[in-house]
Formats: structure tokens, sequence, C-alpha cells
């Protein structure tokens, strides 16, 4: 493994056996060396795919990589072009594909009770306190150091549509902006940092609320995991008074979107609206299926199917394994995911992954779309995955 920063490099390696000469700094000390494994897991940040990607690729590793693949089009046609000369598999971590819910609900609509899908709404409820986490002060803020908001955080929710409905889009229009988290919302008396600011008790974005109740209820996850190394009162302390998640939500250099919008219409007249939004306790999405014979509404573990012509309500409960959150696994799909993916590498069926190279390249391609019709006000078309 390969992991820069040594304390979690060490604490890593100490908890998998890893050997010190196998733990090192740079992938690239790893990349330099004969091929000593089935796979590798790509989990870099999303400006530092590519690279490493392409040179796995060549070196012959079967690869899991992380969401998004890369973050323009040229750059993700690269890696589907590496892999596909190499022969080996690649997997992109879209995990929403792989959880329970979304199995039994896309057996729902393969299976015709809906008649032919109409219309889509889905909708992405972040969560305040996951957007001041994460997209305010954290490691996704900014369009110019890692990507847009879209990009980051919603590349899952046009797949999933994508994969839902069974084909890409052809043409998107998006809105959405930043309104909120800007020093014009910033409260009179705010201080630049949450600990020591008169206003902070009743600040819903209060860092001290949200890192001090995870320390003290001994939640050592993400995203208390991202801020401290040490889960110690004093480590958090010295965090959030001189680290980046101590900073006012209104006073942060954040330029990613707080709400968007995005329209997508898909052969044969299918339409889909998605919603992404930072205001909302966050959770699973929420989605509405508008078909021919019957609808279906979904809240991430719960699907209502009803039919019109009998009258006919069922509720189905997938027993969603945990939250949406990284910490609890996005509802199984982590797990899912990873099971698809050793499965796919140990018996060398490439079916087994559902988030392969040319489907998740079709997803990425709309997504760059959305992006460039919400900037431009414009309807884009979505280029197709084989030129």
């Amino acid at each position: 493994m390969a992991e820069p920063r040594t304390v979690r490099r060490e604490r890593f390696a100490a908890a998998h056996g890893i050997a010190d000469g196998d733990a090192v700094a740079d992938w690239r000390e790893l990349a330099s060396r004969p091929r000593s494994a089935d796979a590798v897991l790509i989990c870099t940040t999303d400006r530092m795919h590519v690279e490493p990607a392409e040179a796995f690729a060549a070196l012959g590793y079967h690869i899991m990589l992380e969401k998004p693949m890369a973050l323009d089009e040229e750059s993700c046609r690269g890696i589907v072009e590496a892999v596909e000369r190499a022969g080996v598999m690649l997997a992109i971590g879209h995990v929403l594909r792989y959880t329970p819910y979304t199995r039994r609900l896309k057996e729902i609509v393969g299976s015709g009770r809906l008649g032919a899908v109409m219309s889509v709404q889905h909708l992405e409820p972040v969560g305040f306190w996951h957007q001041a986490h994460s997209f305010v002060r954290g490691n996704w803020r900014r369009t110019d150091e890692s990507t847009s908001m879209l990009m980051a955080k919603s590349c899952h929710d046009l797949d999933w549509l994508q994969y839902v409905i069974g084909q890409p889009p052809l043409r998107v229009s998006s809105f959405g902006s930043l309104t909120h988290f800007t020093a014009e919302n910033r409260p009179p008396d705010a201080a630049d940092r949450c600990v020591g600011c008169a206003v902070e008790p009743a600040c819903p974005y209060s860092a001290v609320r949200l890192y001090g109740g995870m320390l003290e209820r001994g939640e050592h996850t993400w995203p208390l995991g991202v801020v401290v190394d040490d889960f110690t009162p004093d480590a958090l302390r010295l965090a959030l008074t001189e680290g980046p998640y101590g900073r006012c939500v209104y006073a942060c250099d954040n330029d990613v979107v707080d709400h968007q919008v995005v329209s997508l219409e898909y052969e044969g007249g299918v339409t889909a609206v998605f919603t992404m939004t930072a205001f909302a306790q966050g959770g699973h999405r929420s989605t509405r299926i508008f078909g021919t014979h019957g609808e279906l509404i979904g809240d991430g573990r719960t699907l209502t199917v009803r039919e019109f012509a009998s009258g006919r309500e069922e509720v189905i409960d997938t027993a969603a394994a945990g939250d949406m959150s990284a910490a609890g696994g996005h509802g199984g799909g982590d797990a899912g995911l990873m099971d698809a993916f050793v499965a796919a590498v140990a018996s060398g069926d490439q079916s087994l992954i559902r988030s392969g190279p040319r489907d998740s390249l079709a997803s990425h391609l709309t997504v760059l779309a959305a992006e460039r019709a919400r900037l431009a006000g414009t309807v884009e078309r979505v280029p197709r995955p084989v030129r």
C-alpha cells in the first residue's frame, strides 16, 4: 500500500499486517516494481487518478478506481483506452449500483410492472453537515483544486439514473449556484472560527458541535477521522483552532454550488430530473419512477409499487445495510462493489462488474455536459462513449 501520511500509513499497515517494505509513501514506488498482485485499488484524490490508473493498467493489474474516474473527457477516455489496451478489468466506485436497494428497484423496473418508464424524479439530500464538512471547509470546496460539486458528489446520481433507465441521456440542462455559504450571509457577530465564536452555539454548521459530538460518542470514523489523527479533546481543539475544518462556513474560500437541478432527456422521450441540495438533514436518496402501468416510490430502503389497473400497492423493505454516508458503507454499496470486483478478478468474469469502463465513461460525459449547461445557460448534447 502507498500512503503519503506517515501516521495513517503506519496505522493501516499495522492493522492489516503489511510489511514495512510494502507500505510506502508514493504509489510510484509500487508501480516501479514487478507486478506483485492481481489487482490494485486506486483511492488517490480526484485530480490524481489518471497517472496511476494508466501506469497500473500497463503493468497488468485489474483496477478498482474511485469515482470520479477523471475530471475531463480526454482523461476519462484515456483511462478507458488504457485498460482496454492492456486487457485488464476496471471497476469505477459507483457504489449506488451495488446496493440491495438498487438491485431490487432495477428488478422491478425490468419486470415490466411499471410498463414503460416515462419520467423519473431523483433527489440527493447531501446534508447540511456534510456540505459544511466536505464542500465548504473541506477538500472538495473549490473547483480549481478538486472539481465541480456535480462531478465530486453527484456523478453517483447521474450514473445511477443511467443504470436504472437503461441508457445514457441525449441532452441535458442544469441550474444551480453557490447561494448560502457566502460572506453576505455571515451573521454580524460571527468570528472567523467556530472556537470562541459568539453565535456558534446556535449555528447549525458549528464545527464544535459536529466533531466534538462525534468525539464524545466515541465515533472515531469519517468525518471526524478526516479532521484529526489523534482522537483526543486537545487534538480536536487544536485542529479546530488552526486547521481548515474549524473555519466559519461564511468565511471560507469555497466556490462549488450548494444546490443544483439537472434535467435530462433520453431516447424515446423519457425524461428525468435530478436535484442536489445541501439544505437537508442528509441520508438516503429518494426517487419516484413514473411508468405507463404504474409508479414506484423509493426512499433508499423501502420501495412502494402502485399498479394502475389492479389498484394493488406493494411495499418492499430492502433492509438497507447502513446509511448512505461513508461511515455507513453507503447503504451496502461499498461491500457490494468490493464483493463484485473480487469475484470478477477471481473468476475472470468481467460481467460481475456493474460499473465498468464504457458505462462509467458515458455517465461521466453526462456530468461534464450538465456542468457546461449550467455555466453557459444552454441545453447540451451528451457525447457518445464510442467515438
